[in-house]
């Protein structure tokens, strides 16, 4: 069976979830998947009342605190349309977090909410069964692919290796200890700052031996994480999130 293009679905309706990355940092990500979505001809309806998905205080071991957020949450999300996140660590705090927190006093709603979440990537690829994307750089360009801890045990890297793949003139490129942690790990990088920014350093020398052209990741924490250690010690790094890469090569 030929792999699947944009062959545009119709009647499609999903939730976004546009997590508070996005929200304080990174509002072009959330704008570039709804873009997206809807070249695909899928409607993306935003609730207004969305929060967070719980992720800090559940890191931080405070499971009361994040039970709370999770339940808010699950009802702002209630029904039963796809959960889009642009974020493979947001969207596995929904669907692996919360099963984890609720084990021994099960919420329906929440349950709910892990059964329908979707990272962005993997809703294109294995939700749309869209396995190529049609559109091409201006000039060839390298990408280096970050895959965060998050999305492993996911269909998210792959899918997203896949669309960056099959992308004209670009090039996924390989770098050294690729599937290292870039040492953010979310309150970890709080709790432990010289750890976290040592194993981001040794994360950055490995990428810029590689000399892509742009960093690109599923998980902008990750991101912020790696280019802000890049920006301090003068050596910058251009970056993008896939579903920009894949909004901004749109045929």
């Amino acid at each position: 069976m030929a792999a699947a293009t944009q062959a545009r679905p119709t009647g499609k309706k999903v939730l976004l979830m546009g997590t508070c990355l996005c929200d304080a940092f990174y509002d072009d990500v959330a704008r570039a998947t709804v873009e997206v979505l809807e070249h695909l001809g899928v409607e993306v309806i935003f609730p207004e009342n969305q929060t967070c998905c719980g992720q800090p205080a559940f890191n931080s071991g405070d499971w009361n605190a994040s039970r709370k957020v999770a339940r808010h949450t699950a009802g702002v999300f209630a029904g039963e349309l796809p959960v889009i996140v642009p974020s493979g660590s947001c969207a596995a705090m929904n669907f692996h977090g919360n099963p984890l927190q609720f084990e021994e006093c099960p919420d329906a709603s929440v349950d709910s909410l892990a059964k329908r979440t979707w990272e962005v990537c993997d809703f294109i690829v294995n939700g749309l069964g869209i396995r190529e994307w049609k559109g091409s750089f201006d000039k060839p360009t390298r990408l280096a692919f970050h895959r965060s801890c998050h999305s492993r045990g996911t269909n998210s890297g792959e899918a997203i290796i896949g669309l960056l793949s099959s992308i004209g003139r670009a090039e996924v490129i390989p770098f050294g200890q690729s599937e290292q942690c870039c040492g953010f790990g979310g309150t970890f990088s709080v709790t432990f700052p010289h750890i976290s920014g040592r194993m981001g350093s040794l994360k950055l020398d490995h990428i810029l031996e590689s000399q892509p052209d742009i960093l690109v990741s599923g998980d902008m924490s990750c991101l912020m994480h790696i280019t802000g250690l890049a920006r301090v010690q003068g050596r910058p790094l251009e970056h993008k999130h896939a579903i920009q890469i894949l909004r901004d090569t749109l045929a």
